[in-house]
């Protein structure tokens, strides 16, 4: 896969840093992730070096109209790449290494991340032609490493993937915990808990600045364990005599190995389905996050083999994605799988702000075909990666932080983070609620914000990287909602007077009624004979001002008769 990539180009209105302090100083700039879900990335740069912490990315909202995916915007770095010393990964979800390709592909600095965040990238590098050139570390939990001025430590922490890590970075100025997604699962599936006593130690030593994730700061209490899930699926298998399907993101192993563990108990096979499903189930294997009996496991040709209520089916779709396996079945469009009446579907997911409608429109297509659909609330299918209040509190209180920045989440997670924070002691002048591409300094006198960087969204659309801005988003919603009118016609250079034409080609403009058409458009054709012909008793003759007079006067008739806005696109050639 190759994708174009587009320079570095100033920004209107962009803020400026200003020039670096005497002495040692320590510049913390989210570039994504604060104010939002997802594109997670965080800079951290001191005199001479600087680390970046994940490289995520967005999912495109449904307005964001021909957009695959949002990055994030790493001018800031290329200005600076001679400093870049290397990219950290908490861990493997796509809001944290879904935009690694897209960095590499700009600024190819050394990667590191636990083996199964590392084997899941190696994929992603393959297919955009980066794995040869990509310079890539596996690092064990308790691992140090040495950057420049930096010294990383990788801490294990619960999350809903495996391999997940939070990083301590010793810096001159003191330690900075960058957590990741966490929470404190006291009774993890693969039987690797939070490293507390790691995190315990560094609150003991002096944490400068705890940067913690702020995803359920709005709800109280504690998220439950993955354990309450597998209890949920005992529940659900012993009552299913159908074909059981479970969706969920791939990334989760720890549901996966759940999953697996409640369909050896019922004596049900199990069959990875989806290309990201089949590829993480053979890495989790292969580094020992994921077990299965022998002969559990059946491939998609082998389905028909077996009676239903011996199947379970392990497949991608949580979020509604278009070509997604679950969103095929549901179509009855999946070459293998056709679900019928009697099916379970079990949705072990909840939407990702943004896929609502999506999520929906898949949970209705199953209803339609008779299957019983297990999703949100009606059972504990699912349960959160990230911790709720009590465990944010307990992050702060272990690390017991000199300065605190809550990231990774919208405005309002942040602010009531910024909240939790204050209860355990921290002082409201030392914390700070970013948005992305605000600058915080620390020195030796203190911290405080010293300016801006563009920490915009850069949009992926097919192999274009960056050539999609605002302008064509706005321009492709104004075509979805009224269509295109184009107006071509030929002028007289030296007099305006109209040689050729107008002709008038229309496409998703809607009418009234179909027979209107051919009716509505001659109107609209003499509408445009009648606002040039003005234009040229006005004394219009340059090209540029025909096609604005018509474009004005074209909009304002067609809106009169029809009320609708659709772009109007005049075409004036000049002889």
């Amino acid at each position: 896969m190759q994708h174009e990539y587009f320079p570095v180009s100033p920004r209107e209105g962009d803020e400026r840093v200003p020039d670096a302090p005497p002495g040692p100083y320590l510049r913390v700039v989210p570039l994504g992730g604060c104010g939002e879900i997802g594109r997670n990335m965080s800079v951290y740069e001191t005199n001479d070096d600087i680390v970046v912490v994940d490289a995520g990315v967005q999912f495109p909202e449904e307005e964001m109209l021909g957009v695959d995916l949002v990055i994030n915007d790493i001018s800031y770095l290329l200005e600076r790449k001679s400093k870049v010393r290397g990219l950290l990964l908490t861990h493997a979800h796509e809001d944290h290494i879904g935009g690694v390709a897209y960095f590499l592909a700009q600024l190819n600095v050394p990667v590191y991340g636990t083996d199964v965040t590392i084997a899941l990238l190696r994929g992603k590098l393959k297919e955009h032609k980066l794995l040869d050139r990509a310079d890539l570390h596996v690092i064990e939990p308790g691992e140090e490493i040495h950057l420049g001025s930096f010294t990383a430590d990788f801490i294990s922490i619960t999350h809903s993937v495996a391999g997940s890590c939070s990083i301590a970075l010793q810096t001159p100025l003191g330690t900075v915990i960058h957590t990741g997604d966490f929470k404190f699962d006291q009774t993890p599936i693969d039987g690797r808990p939070s490293d507390i006593a790691a995190l315990a130690q560094y609150g003991e030593e002096g944490v400068l600045l705890l940067c913690s994730d702020s995803t359920n700061a709005e709800i109280p209490g504690h998220t439950p364990s993955e354990r309450v899930v597998g209890e949920t699926f005992n529940d659900i298998f012993a009552h299913c005599d159908g074909r059981i399907i479970v969706t969920m993101f791939a990334s989760n192993v720890p549901r996966l190995q759940q999953t697996v563990d409640a369909a050896a108990r019922y004596e049900r096979k199990v069959c990875f389905v989806g290309r990201s499903m089949l590829n993480v189930s053979n890495i989790a294997i292969e580094h020992g996050y994921l077990t299965l009996a022998p002969g559990q496991q059946i491939r998609e040709h082998e389905l028909e083999d077996y009676p239903a209520h011996k199947i379970v089916i392990c497949t991608t779709g949580s979020q509604g994605e278009p070509t997604s396996a679950l969103v095929r079945m549901a179509a009855r469009d999946h070459p293998r799988v056709k679900l019928v009446s009697g099916d379970t579907v079990i949705l072990s997911a909840t939407p990702i702000p943004g896929n609502e409608r999506s999520v929906g429109r898949t949970i209705n297509n199953l209803f339609k075909l008779g299957v019983d659909v297990i999703y949100g609330r009606r059972r504990m299918a699912h349960v959160s990666g990230h911790g709720c209040q009590e465990e944010l509190l307990m992050m702060l209180n272990l690390c017991k932080p000199k300065y605190f920045m809550p990231v990774h989440g919208e405005f309002r997670m942040l602010a009531q983070h910024a909240r939790l924070a204050t209860q355990t002691g921290v002082d409201p002048a030392r914390i700070f609620v970013v948005d992305n591409g605000e600058v915080v300094q620390f020195t030796q006198a203190g911290a405080n914000k010293v300016g801006r960087v563009y920490g915009g969204p850069v949009y992926v659309d097919g192999l274009g990287v960056g050539d999609v801005g605002e302008v064509v988003l706005r321009d492709r919603k104004h075509l979805s909602a009224d269509g295109m009118i184009v107006v071509t016609v030929t002028v007289d250079s030296s007099d305006g007077k109209v040689l050729a034409g107008p002709y008038i080609t229309s496409r998703g403009f809607a009418f009234a009624g179909a027979g209107e058409r051919d009716g509505v458009l001659e109107e609209v054709r003499r509408a445009a004979v009648g606002i040039m012909e003005g234009g040229a008793r006005e004394g219009l003759t340059e090209w540029t001002a025909i096609r604005e007079h018509v474009h004005k006067g074209l909009q304002k008739f067609i809106y009169d008769r029809t009320k609708r806005r659709p772009m109007i696109v005049p075409v004036v050639m000049e002889v």
